[in-house]
């Protein structure tokens, strides 16, 4: 791996940060062609893989990885990314076997978030519940786990009360959370409250999906045109 593939790879992230998307894929492809093995760039260039729905790619890419040298927290990285690609293929019990290893030898915020919502997923209420009052010990003020406790109330216990007190919860620490803003607009449909829910829907389509958003794009435009 050369300085100029590095360069490359450095331009590649510069593109992906200003939404440059094909320009960014073609620099990666070209910096893994010529053997970049830096992990920061590998990792960057598979979240933007799997935002871009190229699962396949971005499993390849983080199975080779998974020999480079690298910090415990890029690691980390590696492991959920690898499990979101395997998810969105349809093994989820892959996904989360692959997790649960990862959290058995170091718990983090991040194994916390992404296994409580597969856990959800997976549609077991007593084991997504209990996994996701462990991440709330961990971190109670993680907008992303009290949306998964949320959804686990909302969409497998259907306590649809106690479900909101943890999406009003998690958007007060993040106003711009997207399944979260979904989740509560529902309420607002429910209760006549179209402007509201307008509102948070609209929001909602200002943010950054990813692959591990209940909430697809499609989703929330669809509520959106429904109103």
């Amino acid at each position: 791996m050369g300085i100029l593939t590095v360069i490359k790879a450095r331009n590649a992230a510069a593109k992906q940060a200003k939404g440059e998307v094909e320009e960014a894929l073609k620099l990666y492809r070209e910096a893994i062609a010529e053997g970049l093995a830096d992990p920061r760039y590998v990792l960057s260039f598979s979240v933007l893989l799997l935002r871009q729905g190229q699962y396949q790619e971005a499993r390849e890419l983080l199975v080779k990885a998974q020999k480079y040298p690298m910090t415990e927290e890029q690691r980390t990285t590696l492991t959920v990314n690898y499990a979101c690609a395997v998810y969105k293929q349809g093994d989820l019990q892959k996904a989360i076997d692959v997790l649960e290893g990862r959290h058995r030898k170091q718990p983090s915020g991040l194994v916390y978030e992404t296994l409580g919502y597969l856990y959800v997923e997976a549609g077991d209420a007593d084991k997504a519940i209990a996994y996701n009052e462990e991440a709330l010990e961990y971190d109670d003020e993680d907008s992303i786990t009290l949306d998964n406790m949320a959804q686990a109330h909302y969409r497998l216990t259907q306590d649809k009360a106690k479900a909101r007190e943890y999406f009003e919860r998690a958007l007060a620490l993040k106003p711009g959370q997207i399944d979260t803003l979904y989740f509560l607009a529902q309420y607002d449909i429910q209760e006549g409250k179209k402007d509201e829910a307008r509102e948070k829907l609209e929001k909602a389509l200002e943010g950054r999906f990813s692959p591990l958003n209940f909430a697809s794009r499609e989703k929330v435009q669809k509520a959106l045109d429904s109103l």
